[in-house]
């Protein structure tokens, strides 16, 4: 993890999982208009307004996010992660998260309990600090926002 007390700025990871480079296109009805490029940008304003370094990772295959978890243990102070598809069933995510010290939060638009019955289960939800479900766009800054009060 960054040093807190020689002034680094405290790193935040985003991390975005299969399909959500669709975002705005995709499934507008579910998941929204707005981008995942504009979805980072408010995460990002957020991290800078908490004195925080937003980096963001958007993959469709799930070993790149393990391999991000696992680069992050030591470097990064928290994990904001909407794993898409991943959620409920990538144990290799869940046991790199796992392995992560800091504050982890599950991040999805929209509200997987409210949406087909397969939906319903997390393998990511056991392993993270809070969960954020059902926000739209919103959800981003309130996701790092989350991270930085659990940080102070």
């Amino acid at each position: 993890m960054t040093d807190t007390d020689g002034g680094a700025q405290r790193i935040v990871l985003l991390l975005s999982g299969p399909n959500l480079n669709l975002l705005g296109a995709r499934e507008p009805e579910i998941y929204g208009t707005g981008t995942l490029d504009e979805h980072v940008a408010s995460a990002r304003l957020a991290a800078e307004a908490h004195d925080l370094l937003l980096e963001h990772l958007q993959s469709n295959h799930e070993g790149d996010l393990v391999e991000a978890v696992h680069a992050a243990r030591d470097r990064c102070a928290a994990i904001v992660v909407n794993p898409g598809a991943l959620t409920h069933y990538a144990w290799s995510l869940h046991d790199a998260l796992a392995a992560f010290d800091g504050p982890v939060v599950e991040l999805h638009l929209s509200n997987p309990a409210s949406r087909e019955a397969w939906r319903h289960a997390s393998v990511v939800a056991p392993v993270a600090t809070a969960t954020i479900a059902g926000l739209g766009g919103h959800g981003y800054p309130v996701a790092v926002s989350a991270v930085a009060r659990m940080l102070a």
